[in-house]
């Protein structure tokens, strides 16, 4: 991540999306520069690196999640001090995260960011059969419910796993960890030292990826405007206004919920909470700011025991606005692309990022990798990623500072709990 930084990877990002843009423009053939032979062969070519940059990260996408949901869940220390909060802290994160996906897809159905370019059509048969016939009447029948949700249980961990099931290999990592907070730590130690090593292999190569993505931007970008043409740009100006408009929605009502159930007026929050989250705006990690979101509670009043369990947990586990971006950012594909989701697959869809974003560890580009996957197991195009991608950078930044002061309401919430401090030590 350091390097990311040295290296301005977002403004690296910008700058091929500029570049895409115009050289987009040029190679359009309806302009005349080129045939349109010669153009499908360019394009071919250019959309290499993103083929190379989404096949790295969907690669380790299910490790990626199931070392790092497990690690979140063991990593509190002793399984008293997990249960004094465990409760309260998961009742706040999954109200959190399903709060806000609600209010992304209410957006995203609202304003409809992705009739902007609407050009990207699913070809015929590439949906699925259980999506073929989608059309903008379908209901969503409630006698499905049950189904739906014992379907979640992975009967087959494997088969989820060869499959890519996200959902299912989110629950069976959700059950391994609770499972594993109440099996003696020294049992369980060689378990999860061994998904310690594959959360930082697969890293390595989600880093990996993030070097190639200026190369992958820049690439699809140039493909796409070569057969969509200008249109992109106001499409990518409706798509970042509708998750923006999201993340201060929500970002309100966390200053909300710190005034009316925490007791900290918005304007002594935003005071001593400014610097940290400015710190997480530009290095887009909750992950590293941890120590200073440590430092922040402490200055609201939260108990220093209390403050050192809820920041690693929430780092790991709070992605609210990660979950409201990528309901918008997933039903923004489905309208560019001409899929009509009806409501019954929106609220699976909703679901599906909810549990996923609870696990997605708080890095830059390991949202993009949940989206690929999210996309693909409802037949939705990934071809306009490259607008998702595109503006990531920014929204990243974004909504990372969102999640952090999530963290903080968190952690103000539950300073009354009553923790044994050699366990918050411990972690």
């Amino acid at each position: 991540m350091a390097a990311w930084l040295r290296t301005r990877l977002w403004a690296q990002v910008m700058a091929a999306m500029a570049l895409g843009l115009v050289v987009g423009i040029l190679l359009d053939p309806a302009r005349g520069y080129i045939g349109e032979e010669l153009a499908r062969h360019i394009s071919s070519w250019l959309a290499l690196p993103s083929q190379i940059f989404l096949g790295l990260i969907a690669m380790v996408l299910i490790p990626l999640v199931f070392a790092s949901i497990i690690g979140g869940l063991t990593g509190s220390g002793s399984s008293q001090a997990l249960k004094a909060i465990g409760i309260r802290f998961a009742a706040f994160v999954v109200t959190a995260t399903f709060v806000a996906a609600v209010i992304g897809v209410t957006l995203a159905q609202w304003l409809r960011p992705g009739n902007s370019v609407g050009a990207l059509r699913a070809p015929p048969g590439s949906l699925p059969p259980e999506l073929a016939q989608n059309d903008a009447t379908s209901t969503f029948d409630v006698a499905e419910a049950p189904t739906i949700i014992s379907n979640m249980l992975p009967t087959n961990p494997t088969a989820s796993i060869v499959q890519g099931d996200l959902m299912a290999v989110v629950v069976f990592a959700l059950l391994i960890g609770i499972a594993a907070t109440q099996v003696e730590r020294d049992k369980i130690a060689p378990f999860l030292s061994v998904l310690d090593a594959l959360l930082s292999l697969s890293m390595t190569i989600v880093k990996w990826a993030m070097f190639l993505a200026p190369f992958a931007v820049f690439g699809m970008m140039a493909q796409l405007v070569m057969r969509i043409g200008l249109e992109t740009v106001l499409g990518v100006s409706a798509y970042v206004g509708t998750v923006l408009l999201g993340l201060a929605l929500l970002f309100g009502l966390f200053l909300l919920v710190a005034a009316v159930l925490g007791r900290i007026g918005p304007v002594r929050m935003l005071k001593d909470a400014g610097e940290t989250l400015l710190l997480a705006f530009s290095t887009s990690s909750s992950t590293a700011v941890m120590p200073s979101t440590v430092k922040t509670m402490r200055a609201l009043g939260v108990p220093r025991e209390v403050a050192n369990l809820v920041a690693p947990l929430g780092a790991t586990m709070n992605m609210a606005g990660t979950a409201l971006y990528q309901s918008v950012a997933i039903l923004f594909l489905a309208q560019m692309s001409g899929v009509d989701l009806n409501g019954g697959q929106i609220a699976l869809i909703t679901l599906t990022l909810v549990a996923s974003s609870i696990g997605a560890p708080g890095t830059p580009g390991v949202s993009i990798a949940i989206l690929v996957s999210v996309a693909t197991s409802f037949g939705i195009p990934p071809a306009g990623m490259v607008i998702v991608m595109g503006v990531d950078r920014l929204l990243d930044m974004t909504r990372t500072a969102v999640n952090v002061a999530g963290d903080m309401v968190a952690g103000l919430l539950l300073k009354g709990a009553r923790i044994d401090v050699r366990d918050a030590e411990a972690v």
